[in-house]
């Protein structure tokens, strides 16, 4: 029996902070039950799907396919911005699954983005995108997801599956190169993740009020932060957000220089999406572009946030099963 005949699945969506789930009954169907559990609530991914399966009163899944924030490289999974660890071989038994695959939750959330209905996303700036040409993904949530779809053959595409959020972050201004210097003293390498994620909004903060000597409240919340900034005008907090886009700016259009990404850029992440309203107007798109000799290149290429009120990652595993 091939994988994409085997119903019912079960498919997730397992990032650092919450875990979403979703049920599809047959071919065709759309998907149902859909609900996030914090993953604080529950002591391993086990235990958390089987809380899942109860509260959405459903059986024993044929197959499951679960996104998760993680690189995966072998049996073995231990998540990087959380303390889950198993065995994907271990957990299929656990669960009597016919069929368990596991894969990074940046490429699930790739493999959806030929579907993404308009609706569910909003152009920032650029042109309309090259037909089956490199599409890029990136977004800002507990960590920082890196992605992509690649074209193969007159109609295929190869999704990415790699850890780009950890590539070394690089300045743009003298400011900037204080600041991470800041952070390296605290951490060492600095990565775009170190930086640009919930807790990275806070480490730059601090950073930020350190090197301009400038007394700021030790306790704050990337919410707080974000909140202070949209909601209060808050000076500092918005020199905090500003410099935020401005890095994600740099590192999705070094992404894009990379893939030659002339079918566009996705922001996803559960950051950018709450930004909306003010981050159209901050340095991201300006930064975006601001590659010298290659300005003109990115210019032209289109920039979309992704908005949706369900997880377009848990499709993304749906694809994943049906194109084993």
């Amino acid at each position: 029996m091939s994988t994409n005949t085997l119903y019912p699945r079960l498919l997730g969506d397992v990032g650092g902070t919450n875990a979403r789930f979703g049920w599809q009954s047959h071919e065709g169907a759309a998907l149902e039950h859909i609900h996030v559990l914090p993953c604080a609530d529950h002591a391993d991914i086990a235990l958390a799907i089987e809380a899942y399966l109860a509260r959405a009163g459903v059986g024993t899944p044929a197959a499951a396919c679960i996104g998760i924030a993680n690189p995966v490289t072998g049996d073995h999974i231990s998540m990087t911005n959380h303390h889950w660890s198993f065995s994907i071989q271990a957990l299929q038994k656990r669960l009597s699954l016919q069929k368990l695959k596991v894969i990074n939750d940046f490429t699930a959330l790739a493999l959806a983005l030929l579907s993404l209905p308009e609706e569910q996303r909003t152009q920032l700036g650029g042109q309309a995108p090259c037909a089956h040409s490199a599409i890029a993904l990136i977004g800002p949530g507990t960590g920082l997801g890196v992605s992509g779809l690649i074209p193969h053959g007159d109609t295929g595409w190869s999704a990415i599956s790699g850890e780009g959020g950890h590539i070394t972050l690089a300045a743009h201004s003298a400011l900037e190169y204080q600041v991470i210097e800041h952070i390296r003293q605290q951490y060492g390498h600095v990565s775009a993740e170190r930086v640009l994620c919930g807790q990275g909004l806070v480490d730059l903060h601090l950073a930020l009020a350190a090197v301009q000597q400038q007394g700021v409240a030790a306790d704050l919340t990337p919410v707080d932060i974000v909140q202070h900034a949209l909601t209060d005008k808050d000076p500092a907090c918005l020199r905090t957000l500003d410099m935020f886009a401005g890095f994600l700016g740099s590192v999705a259009g070094d992404l894009a220089l990379t893939l030659g990404a002339r079918g566009g850029v996705y922001l996803g992440g559960g950051i950018v999406p709450r930004l909306m309203g003010w981050f159209e107007s901050s340095s991201f798109r300006a930064r975006f572009e601001a590659k010298g000799r290659f300005a003109s290149y990115l210019q032209k290429i289109p920039v979309w946030v992704i908005q949706a009120s369900e997880s377009p990652a848990l499709w993304g595993a749906a694809n994943a099963l049906d194109n084993e």
